[in-house]
């Protein structure tokens, strides 16, 4: 597990290409990547841009970026206070079943909400997790993911301390109606990061079943790269 901490979204999805890469190599175990993102809005690969609510000049003043991915869903928004998880994992190694790595996802975010006190659960047809609240179903953590080769990218977002201004920007997974909340709203009390993540990460070990190590970002960065050289030579030997 690498806590990469506040990272623009570019260079993030720079990283997890990277990791994927070196984990279909076998170079690598399973990595989970958290972070922060600064404030961005992303469009999945079924994201209608009608579900973007702003024109380009209201996103630059509100220094807001705007980027395409491939990962699931619709439009979603990214900000401080809000941990992104990124599991980068070889799914032949655990169970080759989108569906039910997406339960997972969720059992994570539902299971770390329940240790604040907090009943949420699923909604049918609809990624992420809920809770109920005087206005109806607001939901508190969403995920989108993309696989290859069955090695998983992207992932869960949970909202600890958002600013759920920045949803008014977008149709939130373009289900329209249904609001957005974070578990500070929720709790009607502060929540930092730190003690939010720490139950994420139990609780996701927990569903999936697996062991966590954290290794710090220098270390990381040597395994890629170290990786990378391999792969290099590898290359050079059958090319001669």
């Amino acid at each position: 597990m690498l806590d990469r901490g506040f990272i623009a979204y570019g260079p993030a999805c720079d990283l997890q290409r990277r990791l994927v890469q070196t984990r279909k190599a076998g170079a690598i175990p399973d990595v989970l990547l958290l972070c922060e993102h600064p404030h961005v809005i992303t469009l999945g690969r079924s994201g209608k841009r009608e579900n973007l609510l702003a024109g380009k000049r209201v996103l630059e003043q509100m220094n807001v970026e705007l980027h395409s991915t491939d990962r699931g869903g619709d439009i979603t928004y990214h900000g401080p206070g809000q941990i992104v998880g990124y599991p980068i994992l070889d799914l032949t190694e655990l169970r080759r079943d989108v569906g039910w790595y997406v339960e997972q996802l969720e059992e994570t975010m539902l299971r770390a909400t329940s240790d604040f006190g907090i009943a949420a659960r699923r909604v049918a047809g609809q990624h992420g997790v809920w809770i109920d609240a005087p206005s109806g179903e607001e939901k508190l953590g969403a995920l989108g993911v993309h696989l290859s080769r069955w090695v998983t990218s992207h992932g869960f977002a949970y909202n600890v301390s958002t600013d759920l201004r920045y949803f008014d920007l977008i149709v939130p997974c373009g289900i329209a109606g249904k609001c957005v909340t974070s578990l500070e709203r929720a709790l009607g009390r502060e929540v930092s990061i730190a003690e939010a993540r720490k139950r994420l990460v139990a609780h996701f070990a927990s569903a999936l079943e697996r062991e966590i190590v954290e290794v710090d970002r220098e270390t990381l960065e040597q395994r890629l790269d170290s990786a990378q050289k391999l792969s290099g030579q590898s290359t050079a030997m059958v090319t001669r």
